[in-house]
């Protein structure tokens, strides 16, 4: 891509969001109905590609197993609320009559409590015991302490979640995660993210991941990019991880997937970011609009209560509907927010591809 030159010796590439993309039509159309949604990440088969974000105002033990019935995956935080509370339901009842001040000083009180390994090894058994897959996300400077609790608790996925993650971390503080030997030596298989860069990925790739999270500061409660200065145009960092992996493809014979994280809130958006390489998509505030979404119409990210540099914020959202009416319908309005996988169905019937893999070759437009 192009550099541009933003002074004297100084370049930037130019980056895109999906909202700057459009699909562009090939010469075949079919029916919805013959349009084939089913992923697999390792083992586990979906029968469409989205993960729940694992936020607490978005992913509850009781969320996570409604979206596994409904054919997605939900990834709980376990460092969040549900491992840090025996019953966190009634605090989270209350943020309801809240303002947004109240909301954020009764979530720091909420995180002040330390993480409980009984408590993840407890939401693991809730999970399993309702007949569905165990995902979970744990930060890099934990996920060394938690890796007994993990593995003895039988998680199904791990995902190894920060803002930014590298395979090379540099301390003088603590002994840094080893992350390729780490991931090597665990026999569950792992997810790790987020990154943005060619190169990142590719790194993060030949940890042995099964699949990478692509995305900086594109969330509705994220302020990375304002407190940092760090961010992504997420249609072009998926288009650079894409690269990686095809890189890592032909060195190696493995895949790693590739899932679009931050800022997805439609079918549409889904469909743009297949488009540019994604496997799949991780959904935060677009299921934290559900009824039935533990943050009662509050929306936050897992850095909210950081108590020296917090890089998000509370965020209040209409509700738009039942978990499984934003997913698979009826929608209940015309703005993409209910039905996002009936959407997704149409938007590859329309384009003429069968399959999510077909969907990858679609052509794709640039709105100036």
């Amino acid at each position: 891509m192009a550099e541009i030159n933003i002074g004297l010796g100084k370049t930037a590439r130019p980056a895109y969001t999906l909202d700057q993309l459009a699909l562009l039509p090939s010469k075949r159309t079919r029916e919805p109905e013959l349009v084939d949604l089913g992923w697999q990440l390792d083992a586990y088969s979906l029968d469409f590609p989205v993960l729940s974000s694992a936020m607490d105002s978005v992913t509850s033990p009781a969320t996570a197993i409604q979206l596994d019935r409904l054919g997605g995956l939900g990834v709980l935080d376990l460092e969040g609320v549900w491992t840090r509370h025996a019953d966190p339901g009634p605090a989270l009842a209350e943020l309801a009559g809240l303002d947004a001040t109240e909301v954020l000083a009764s979530l720091r009180q909420l995180y002040l409590a330390p993480v409980d390994p009984d408590l993840v090894s407890q939401r693991i058994a809730e999970l399993h015991a309702a007949g569905g897959y165990a995902a979970g996300a744990v930060s890099p400077r934990r996920v060394a302490s938690l890796a007994a609790t993990l593995l003895k608790a039988e998680l199904d996925l791990l995902v190894i979640q920060g803002t930014v993650i590298s395979a090379e971390h540099v301390s003088t503080v603590e002994a840094p995660l080893n992350l390729k030997q780490f991931v090597r030596e665990l026999e569950t298989p792992v997810v790790v993210g987020g990154c943005a860069s060619y190169q990142a990925a590719l790194h993060l790739m030949r940890t042995g991941a099964a699949a990478v999270l692509v995305g900086v500061d594109g969330g509705r409660t994220s302020t990375t990019g304002s407190v940092t200065g760090i961010g992504s145009g997420l249609a072009t960092a998926v288009a650079d991880v894409r690269a990686a992996r095809m890189r890592h493809l032909d060195e190696t014979g493995v895949y790693v997937h590739v899932i679009a994280d931050g800022g997805i809130r439609t079918g549409g958006d889904i469909a743009k970011a297949v488009a540019c390489g994604a496997d799949a998509v991780m959904l935060g505030s677009a299921l934290a609009r559900a009824t039935e979404a533990p943050g009662q119409g509050w929306h936050w990210g897992r850095s909210v209560a950081h108590p020296e540099l917090p890089q998000g914020e509370v965020v209040q959202l209409d509700q738009a509907g039942s978990l499984e009416e934003i997913l698979l319908g009826p929608a209940t309005s015309a703005d993409g927010r209910t039905n996002i996988i009936g959407a997704l169905r149409q938007s590859m019937a329309t384009l003429g591809y069968e399959k999510l893999k077909d969907l990858q070759k679609a052509d794709l437009l640039v709105s100036q």
